[in-house]
């Protein structure tokens, strides 16, 4: 495992699905796809394989991956291009390409497939013309690691209102880097995201829809993500998440048990809340029940 890989590993649990071409990973038996439900306009992928995968193809999506071990090497507007672990990989749609492994060590990246109106949509109002990127090879740390979120994780699927955000960001990334000027936020909607923390706050532990928000705020769920980033510093689908880490911190202060604790506070299970309360505060929800507790007995040891 490369180190790219296993800074990535730790921070991402695998995504995906593609949609040509797969019969090429059939060839050996260390070539493999793992696949995600696909989300509205998106289809993701993580894929293993040796030597030639694909055969010259095209789809009607763009295709946005990060290749994470090994070098991907594939035929794109006249040229063969290379992609190193770590570097973006952004392929056009309708564009005809194919893909492979360019040294015998294998290839290992993670990639998802977007509908352009989703692209065009995450640009803002106004917006008329899709990014075009004249580098199909890029690097980029903070637009990989947006795309990076975006894959995964694999197992669970990602929330609604985190696809949102995400979308937005990438959508403002690869505008950048097709050099194309971005159109200005303008005056900021305070009373309209105002609104949308009220009812996060006051729904906090409830799956909260982006059609609710959109009606909350009078905003698309892409412009209400710029407004509301713009506003608190983070994204709608990072505050609701940080109301319930705040609400299970208390429980699990009180002595709940952890399974119940997750449960109470809308996440899938205790290992999905032990991963996001870690990248929260920086520990384990075990290990902050064992400080809680520790702190409770020192008065009386004393």
């Amino acid at each position: 495992m490369t180190t790219f890989e296993s800074e990535t590993a730790s921070a991402i649990t695998p995504p995906a699905i593609g949609r040509q071409g797969l019969q090429g990973l059939e060839r050996s038996c260390g070539d493999h796809i793992r696949t995600a439900t696909p989300l509205p306009g998106i289809e993701r992928m993580e894929a293993w394989f040796q030597g030639n995968a694909f055969e010259l193809h095209r789809h009607d999506t763009y295709a946005v991956g990060v290749t994470l071990g090994g070098v991907q090497s594939f035929h794109y507007r006249g040229a063969m291009r290379s992609s190193l672990p770590g570097q973006i990989v952004v392929l056009h749609p309708d564009e005809v390409h194919d893909g492979g492994a360019g040294t015998e060590a294998g290839l290992h990246y993670r990639i998802l497939y977007l509908e352009p109106s989703l692209l065009l949509r995450g640009l803002g109002e106004g917006a008329t013309a899709l990014p075009f990127l004249r580098q199909s090879v890029f690097s980029d740390p903070a637009l990989r690691q947006d795309i990076l979120t975006l894959l995964g994780p694999l197992d669970r699927g990602l929330e609604e209102l985190a696809s949102d955000d995400l979308i937005a960001r990438l959508a403002q990334g690869l505008a950048r880097h097709a050099g194309q000027p971005l159109k200005p936020l303008g005056s900021l909607a305070w009373r309209q995201v105002d609104r949308v923390r009220d009812y996060l706050e006051a729904h906090a532990l409830e799956a909260v829809r982006s059609e609710v928000l959109e009606e909350i705020a009078g905003l698309d769920r892409y412009a209400l993500s710029r407004h509301f980033r713009a506003a608190f510093a983070t994204s709608p689908h990072r505050f609701l998440l940080m109301r319930r880490l705040s609400q299970a911190r208390g429980l699990i202060a009180a002595g709940e048990p952890l399974a119940e604790v997750a449960a109470a506070t809308g996440f899938a299970d205790q290992s999905h809340l032990t991963r996001h309360f870690k990248k929260a505060y920086g520990l384990t929800p075990g290990r902050w029940a064992g400080l809680v507790e520790t702190g409770r007995q020192r008065p009386a040891a004393a």
